[in-house]
């Protein structure tokens, strides 16, 4: 039976039955602030701290100082000294983009991945990840072979990826399809801000809960409710929410 890779999130292991497959690549998919970030980052935090598990944050959107602040924001103790300790690895848009070829900036990665010895990434954000493809078959053949190098350097990795839509997409995308779990952040507006939410779509080879679960993000980063009564998709106290 496959170990189980904790997420360090309240509420979403009980939801996932223990935790991610181990070396299993996971797609988090949400609109802008909705939590994917926080959640990669905590979930690198996680793995230094209570499982001695060493990360490596991958971002081609944001500076390593922006990472840093978000852990910082929400409270992460020691973030910054496992950052220092190469505990996790940042490579930043900095890094990241420093050339306009894919294959340079695969290859840094890549460089990183396999010199160390790390069991957890994060990929932010797959969208951005995309763009160095025209074709749909070259996008296809470079997230096969990229999913399977973090598999073979041992890693159980979360690829994040945007939508601008505020529910779930449901058109199935090429990436649902190449990756073994799919969990969605949302947030709906209320009255007096926002309602968040997760729903874990699916999880290869694992026993889920597939119902929409509320989650919160405070200090020490998110939180997820295992009871969805009580909670609305559009900010009521009785109804449970719902597409």
């Amino acid at each position: 039976m496959s170990e189980l890779v904790s997420t360090g999130v309240e509420g979403l292991d009980s939801i996932l039955t223990g935790g991610i497959t181990e070396r299993s690549t996971v797609l988090v998919s949400g609109n802008p602030g909705t939590g994917k970030s926080i959640f990669g980052i905590q979930y690198l935090h996680h793995g230094v701290s209570e499982h001695d598990e060493r990360g490596v944050y991958v971002s081609f959107e944001e500076d390593e100082t922006d990472i840093r602040g978000a852990a910082a924001s929400v409270g992460f103790e020691g973030f910054d000294e496992m950052v220092d300790d190469g505990d996790i690895v940042i490579l930043d848009k900095r890094e990241m983009l420093r050339e306009t070829d894919f294959s340079t900036a695969v290859d840094r990665l890549l460089d990183t991945v396999e010199d160390g010895d790390f069991d957890r990434l994060v990929l932010d954000s797959l969208s951005m990840f995309q763009l160095f493809f025209d074709a749909e078959q070259e996008k296809r053949t470079y997230l096969l072979k990229f999913s399977d190098i973090l598999k073979a350097n041992g890693l159980t990795s979360l690829l994040i990826n945007e939508q601008g839509a505020v529910f779930p997409d449901t058109e199935v995308g090429l990436e649902n399809f190449l990756t073994d779990g799919n969990i969605y952040f949302i947030q709906t507006p209320t009255d007096s801000g926002v309602n968040r939410y997760v729903w874990v779509a699916k999880m290869r080879k694992q026993d889920i809960d597939t119902d929409i679960f509320p989650m919160e993000i405070g200090q020490g980063g998110i939180t997820v409710h295992e009871r969805a009564g009580g909670f609305s998709m559009m900010g009521g106290s009785d109804d449970q929410p719902s597409f």
